[in-house]
């Protein structure tokens, strides 16, 4: 589903399906391509992308809703995702569906204000469910296997080496040195859970059970980076039923990603 960044509106289903035609018609149209395909080919969905000798694993953001219809393909491929090496999906839940009949137990508001920026960062008019933002860099609709799996490959591509690693043992995350961008870069610290199953009730998916994998339920800046190496402590003190998190390093907030690790917590 598609929503203008201006307004919140109670469209039908069939103006909804149309603004998203028309939508999705405009992004492909954008210069270097919403729906860029890499080496892929245009018939069959390109073949599983594992990156086992990637000095960093590609972050994969899936901008997702309990209450859209059309999410559900999105969340089940972000759960085949988490099983790649070399690839950390990472499922934002949005509030702005919330209306429709059915209220996402995961929605963060940081999570929207996050998507708008992209929005704006990526030229696009649009905020829309499910979307996939790939290492910061290209988005897709989340539900387009094949487009989601050549972004991934096309990222895979331009992976910088700047040094994001755990101590597990002091709780310290440590950023490597480098040269940084002249936008300046973040910081982010994302606490997630690695599945969830949630029986829906109303709305678009009411009836079906629907499971959700690498679910954020904390996401914050801890730090910027200059170029030169640092430490920065954790403070995971409200983490303590969580199941893992991730650090990583991104260009002026929502540009593209420098750097990324992961921890279990437990």
């Amino acid at each position: 589903m598609v929503m203008d960044m201006g307004r919140r509106l109670r469209f039908s289903h069939g103006a909804f399906a149309a603004l998203l035609l028309v939508g999705a018609v405009a992004l492909s149209m954008a210069p270097g391509g919403l729906f860029a395909t890499g080496e892929a080919g245009a018939g069959e969905p390109i073949s599983r992308v594992g990156l086992p000798d990637a000095a960093r694993p590609v972050v994969v953001e899936l901008y997702t809703s309990q209450g859209c219809n059309t999410c559900p393909p999105a969340d089940a491929l972000a759960g085949e995702l988490a099983e790649l090496p070399g690839i950390l999906p990472l499922s934002f839940h949005i509030d702005y569906w919330d209306y429709i009949g059915w209220q996402d137990r995961f929605a963060l508001p940081g999570n929207t204000v996050r998507q708008k920026a992209y929005s704006r960062a990526l030229g696009s008019r649009f905020i829309y469910t499910p979307q996939m933002v790939v290492d910061g860099r290209l988005d897709v609709p989340g539900h387009r296997q094949r487009l989601v799996y050549s972004a991934i490959d096309k990222a895979s591509r331009e992976l910088p080496a700047v040094e994001v690693a755990f101590d597990a043992g002091t709780q310290v995350v440590r950023v490597g040195d480098g040269t940084p961008p002249p936008e300046g870069a973040t910081v982010w610290l994302a606490v997630f859970d690695r599945k969830h199953t949630t029986k829906i009730e109303r709305g678009e998916n009411a009836g079906r059970e629907l499971s959700y994998y690498n679910v954020v339920r904390d996401f914050r800046a801890i730090g910027a980076w200059e170029g030169r190496a640092l430490e920065i402590p954790l403070d995971l003190a409200q983490a303590g039923g969580n199941d893992a998190c991730a650090v990583f390093l991104q260009t002026n907030e929502n540009g593209p990603i420098l750097g990324a690790a992961t921890m279990a917590l437990r």
